[in-house]
């Protein structure tokens, strides 16, 4: 029969493939006992989002199962208490910090599987129509090396400025807060060459250490796919939903479903659907004619039990407007009903 110390021994052997360091060095371990074959304890985890939770369980279960005597393993999971996380990394600074200041009620990001359709600007008009509501709104740039809302948004943006507390954001002409890896660069053409550790750090300051103060809505504009800096955004800024952004091809379907199990693997409700580039309007007879073909929309949205917030229409007018940062201009008449029904999903 194993002993409680073999037992741990085994437990030091499992890594956490983040951080690592085993689970055992890290105070992952507690309540652990041994008996009658059957080995039971609380697994704490950094976040009980943590994506990799399954793999680490997984791993547990191979070590112990194999040590002589022992034929079942429990675990019960929860997160580590705030005394837990500093005696482990420390304890943070006791000066201000802009984050103990903000008071955001909702953080949207808007995702998409794949680039170029058209997500930067959803997440734009987003924030533009919740502004024309009346509610008061910041935009989160987290796409780090592929920044655009700055272009859009700010015709002569300036460079934020520090604040007593924290960063201050950029406002547009609307009021919207702004803040962008592009308005901290000297130019804005400047390539941002940096490894995922560097990017992740830098959404997350733009989230801590920004002084956002008062908001009803943060829109997150998130780069495509499922990398480094969208986990960082969905484990460390405390999301309360998604929107997800598809064009009518199948292949942007496709990939976009793999950004939908990233979400519902770390446990994050999928607001809606947006499908843009739908259609185009002709200027001469008014009917629309669907560019990219058919939308499957509908389906899309049913196969990851999400509402279909709108589809949304090609506009020359727009991607004019965008381009010379004045996309505050733009009527965005087809995204009005599209915000209201995200402020129903949200109150």
């Amino acid at each position: 029969m194993a002993t409680l110390d073999q037992v741990r021994a085994a437990l030091t052997e499992v890594m956490d493939p983040e951080l690592h360091r085993n689970i055992v060095e890290l105070g992952m371990v507690h309540d652990l006992a041994v008996q009658d074959g059957k080995v039971s304890f609380t697994f704490a985890l950094t976040t009980i989002k943590c994506p990799l939770r399954g793999q680490m369980q997984d791993d547990i279960r191979t070590r112990l199962l194999a040590l002589e005597g022992v034929d079942d393993v429990e675990i019960v999971v929860r997160e580590m208490t705030d005394d837990e996380k500093h005696a482990v990394f420390g304890k943070p600074d006791d000066k201000p910090h802009a984050s103990q200041f903000n008071h955001i009620k909702q953080i949207i990001a808007v995702v998409s599987g794949k680039g170029g359709v058209g997500k930067s600007t959803t997440a734009a008009l987003l924030a533009l129509s919740l502004r024309r509501q009346g509610y008061d709104v910041g935009l989160l740039d987290a796409d780090i090396t592929g920044p655009s809302i700055p272009k859009m948004l700010l015709k002569n943006p300036p460079h934020p400025r520090g604040g007593p507390i924290g960063i201050m954001p950029v406002e547009s002409g609307t009021g919207i807060k702004v803040m962008s890896i592009n308005l901290l660069l000297e130019d804005p053409n400047q390539a941002v060459i940096w490894r995922g550790p560097l990017i992740s750090g830098a959404i997350k300051q733009f989230y801590e250490d920004v002084h956002w103060g008062n908001l009803d809505y943060l829109i997150v504009d998130l780069p495509p796919g499922t990398s480094d800096a969208s986990l960082t955004v969905m484990q460390s800024i405390p999301v309360n939903g998604i929107v997800m952004v598809t064009t009518p091809q199948s292949l942007a379907a496709m990939v976009v479903r793999k950004a939908s199990s990233m979400a519902a693997q770390l446990d994050i409700p999928i607001l809606g659907v947006v499908e843009n580039m739908s259609y185009a309007v002709c200027p001469h007879c008014g009917k629309p004619f669907e560019v990219f073909g058919p939308s499957n929309a509908g389906e899309l949205a049913e196969s990851m039990g999400a509402p279909l917030l709108g589809r949304l229409p090609i506009r020359p007018e727009l991607a004019t407007l965008a381009d010379q940062g004045e996309i505050e201009a733009y009527d965005a008449e087809e995204f009005a009903s599209l915000a209201e029904k995200l402020v129903t999903l949200t109150r």
